[in-house]
C-alpha cells in the first residue's frame, strides 16, 4: 500500500492465482476412491463486472474464447447473474478434467486481460454423500475448501467439511484459515 492509497483510503486488491485449480483433478482420485464422492458436472467461476468499455470488450473475447472451448472440448457454459451483481460462468462436462480446464481457461483469460482482481471464487459441485459436497477455489489466497450445506435453510456440516479437510490437505492446497471459508448457498450449480 502506498501513500496515495493511505491519502485515499484506497486499497490494491490482490491478484488472482488460478494455477492451483489443476490440484483438484489429481485429487479427484482421492474423493472417489476413499470418500465416494464423484464430480457432478458442474462447476462455476464467480466475478464482478465492472462497467467499461475495457470489460466489456474482455466479456466479449471471453465469450468468443468460450464458445470455441466448449466446441473442443464438449463443455456447456452458460452465464447468469445474482443479486449481488456477481457474474456466473457455469460450465457443464462429465469429463472432469475438461471441466477443471475450461474453468481455469476463464480465469486465466480473465487474468491475461487485467482484470484478475475481479475474480471472486470458483466452485465445483461432488455427489456421493447424503448431501452434495463443494470444493470451492478462492482465488486471491490460492486456495480451496470444503463447502457442505445441509438440512433446509442456510445450515453446513462443519464436521464434514472439517474432515475433508484432514483427508485432503496433503493432496490440495487448503485455505488455512477456517474463518475465510464462506459459503455459497445460492451458487447455480
Amino acid at each position: 500500500m502506498g501513500l496515495g492509497d493511505i491519502l485515499f483510503g484506497r486499497k490494491k486488491l490482490k491478484e488472482a492465482v488460478p494455477e492451483k485449480l489443476f490440484a483438484l483433478a489429481t485429487a479427484c482420485v482421492t474423493l472417489e476412491a476413499e470418500l465416494g464422492l464423484k464430480p457432478a458436472g458442474k462447476a462455476a467461476v464467480c466475478f464482478k463486472a465492472l462497467s467499461g468499455g475495457g470489460f466489456a470488450r474482455a466479456e466479449r473475447e471471453l465469450d468468443e474464447l468460450l464458445a470455441i472451448a466448449a466446441r473442443d472440448s464438449g463443455s456447456r457454459v452458460t452465464r447468469s447473474e445474482d443479486e449481488y451483481g456477481f457474474q456466473w460462468l457455469v460450465v457443464e462436462d462429465v469429463d472432469f478434467d475438461d471441466l477443471v480446464g475450461t474453468v481455469h481457461l476463464v480465469s486465466s483469460e480473465l487474468v491475461s486481460r487485467g482484470f484478475g482482481p475481479q475474480l471472486l471464487a470458483s466452485i465445483f459441485r461432488f455427489e456421493g454423500g447424503p448431501h452434495p459436497v463443494y470444493f470451492i477455489y478462492g482465488y486471491k489466497r490460492g486456495a480451496f475448501w470444503p463447502f457442505v450445506p445441509a438440512g433446509e435453510g442456510q445450515q453446513r456440516d462443519n464436521p464434514a467439511e472439517l474432515e475433508l479437510k484432514a483427508k485432503l490437505e496433503q493432496e490440495l492446497p487448503i485455505e488455512p484459515d477456517l474463518t475465510r471459508w464462506f459459503a455459497m448457498f445460492d451458487a447455480p450449480v
